[in-house]
């Protein structure tokens, strides 16, 4: 969602801000602004606001890439619009009367038009149509010289969402932040000190970092950091670094970073994998389960949003044909309202790339609250999910700037693959010699997506030919449609094209009125007993004037006497093919977009990481 960055020290803040605002532009946005304390003309300590709506670029052109704005200490803000339309009026920051309180917020006050209502009755005057307003005036009302107690009655007061970084008009060099439920972190170099959304933000200028946790508050200043308690009282943090490489947060050469981060899977695959392999059998430590634990879980319950979602579906087609274990998945937005009925020994599963998604961060604490252990699979280090779930499983992807989901998709479906295979080890249903062929196999999956990235050709050709469809379909059956729920995602994602997955067996429940001449169907088919009905289904389409696209495995060369066009994955096992056949799906996505001129990286209306409900 939202992006926020703060910088205090001993260089200008402006282009400094401009930076980290720029590297956190994947997570969605409409407008953006920043405010820079300092001294005005008067000499009397001021804040200077400067706000824009559309890209970034516009608030780069603004002030001089940051030059014509001079000061130390400031906050900046990149908006995805909630509350209010997108302008120059609702950008961040926010600011109370006479700018003496100015703020920047990511997530939602619940609460915020009560509490206007009664600023409003006070005198208070808005100019936007924002729930974060209300922020920046209450804290005035609430301040009498002493920051932290503004910001400790502020909390009590309001409900909702929020990671907040704040400016006291009268406190040059300083800036507060606190957060509760939006992901937030501080920063601290040899040159001043940070506060951001997330790490890419500031790892051009640090990797020592600290993860703030719900209801803290946080001061900051050129040369020191303080954490306090919601009770005001002086808390100790510690730092931890942050391994990234700075240039795994840049294009390095790829024209978007989502065909970077293609590319990038075959490592990422294999950073998932190896630390998990030993004298070729799987070893999750990180699990934190005894084999007689494992023995006594009666059901899995996958929880999710988006990408992520289908793969807890290929999770559950993996983890009942390998382990035995009847898995459910629920979408977490689902899951958290509907008081789901869950048997002793369930262990939930929560599943997240970011590790702050709103809803499986609300469906984590429901399980919790329900007594469940919660395993959580996660990429970013120290997230709110990795903290509060009972054992987290790191996917390791490094940082992921695009969008749409790729290499954290990869690696979440490696997870799930290893968690199959030491469930189904410990059950009983997967003897020695089936285990260490397995884990061969998923060895090789890095080495097999390459093959298919060498052939991108192919693909890139035949999604020109197609980049003008107004509506495509997917079809599979079992692991195939779990596969092909994610190409049609990512298809909509960036393209914009309207994309449905189905499957393929429902087809003529109503499905098969939509196929008329030229609609392009996409048949997805790896299972080998399923392979024939799949074949049935194509037929059926392109009996109607589909053109149909078929993705197969080498060696199922029968797909060509009724598909117009195939794209062949390597060989592996079934359980595994998602992780194969999911790339062309991810290039044919990719290159339409690019062919009808779009913005690949940063598609519409939409944000990397969903905070807010």
């Amino acid at each position: 969602m939202c992006g926020i960055v703060g910088y205090t020290g001993k260089e200008q803040a402006a282009p400094i801000l401009l930076d980290g605002l720029e590297k956190l532009e994947y997570r969605g946005y409409d407008s953006a602004g920043i405010a820079v304390s300092g001294t005005g003309k008067t000499g009397e300590p001021g804040i200077e606001v400067v706000k824009a709506k559309g890209r970034l670029k516009v608030l780069c052109e603004m002030t001089d890439s940051g030059r014509s704005i001079r000061g130390v200490c400031g906050i900046g803000h990149t908006r995805w619009a909630t509350h209010g339309a997108p302008s120059v009026a609702n950008s961040h920051p926010h600011f109370s009367r006479d700018k003496r309180v100015v703020v920047v917020h990511n997530g939602i006050i619940e609460n915020y038009q009560e509490i206007e209502a009664k600023l409003v009755k006070e005198g208070c005057v808005f100019s936007s149509e924002t729930d974060t307003e209300v922020v920046a005036h209450l804290l005035d009302k609430y301040y009498t010289g002493d920051p932290l107690d503004a910001i400790s009655r502020l909390l009590v007061r309001i409900r909702g969402s929020y990671a907040l970084g704040i400016l006291f008009k009268d406190r040059p060099g300083e800036i507060y932040a606190v957060r509760k439920d939006s992901p937030l972190i501080v920063g601290t170099s040899a040159d001043g000190n940070f506060i951001a959304s997330d790490v890419p933000a500031i790892l051009k200028h640090t990797r020592t970092v600290c993860f703030i946790q719900n209801m803290e508050i946080v001061k900051l200043t050129a040369d020191k950091v303080w954490f306090y308690n919601l009770d005001k009282e002086e808390i100790e943090k510690e730092f931890t670094q942050v391994n990234w490489d700075t240039e795994a947060a840049e294009k390095g050469g790829f024209q978007h970073f989502m065909l970077k981060e293609i590319y990038e899977q075959p490592k990422a695959v294999r950073d998932t994998i190896s630390p998990r392999i030993r004298d070729k059998h799987v070893v999750i430590e990180e699990l934190g389960m005894t084999d007689e634990e494992i023995a006594k879980v009666k059901r899995i319950q996958m929880v999710a949003c988006g990408s992520t979602y289908h793969v807890c579906m290929v999770a559950k087609y993996v983890m009942e044909e390998v382990a035995r274990i009847p898995v459910d998945v629920d979408l977490a937005s689902e899951f958290r309202y509907r008081n789901p009925v869950m048997e002793e020994n369930t262990l939930v599963v929560v599943i997240s790339q970011s590790g702050e998604t709103a809803d499986s961060l609300a469906a984590l604490r429901e399980a919790k609250k329900m007594g469940h252990k919660v395993l959580g699979i996660v990429n970013v280090v120290g997230s709110s999910i990795a903290r509060e779930a009972d054992n987290v499983f790191y996917t390791w992807a490094g940082p992921e700037i695009s969008v749409a989901t790729t290499k954290a998709y990869s690696t979440q479906l490696a997870a799930v693959y290893l968690l199959a295979i030491h469930f189904g080890t410990v059950r009983g249903f997967i003897d020695d010699a089936q285990h260490k062929k397995m884990v061969e196999e998923l060895e090789r999956l890095p080495e097999k997506i390459e093959r298919i990235l060498e052939e991108k050709e192919r693909i890139q050709w035949f999604a020109t030919k197609f980049s003008h469809s107004k509506d495509i379909f997917f079809i599979g059956r079992g692991l195939d449609y779990a596969a092909s729920m994610e190409g049609s995602l990512k298809l909509k994602e960036i393209s914009y094209i309207h994309s449905e997955a189905y499957a393929a067996g429902e087809l003529k429940h109503g499905t098969i009125s939509l196929i008329e001449d030229g609609i392009l169907v996409i048949g997805v088919a790896t299972q080998n007993r399923l392979f024939e009905k799949m074949v049935s289904n194509m037929v059926e389409v392109k009996s109607r004037g589909a053109y149909v696209l078929g993705v197969t495995s080498y060696g199922n060369y029968a797909m060509e006497d009724t598909a117009d066009f195939t794209i062949y994955v390597p060989k592996t096992m079934e359980c595994f093919a998602t992780s194969l056949v999911v790339i062309p799906l991810q290039l044919l996505a990719y290159y339409i977009s690019v062919s009808k001129g779009l913005d690949v990286d940063k598609p519409r209306n939409l944000a990397k990481s969903v905070t807010v409900e």
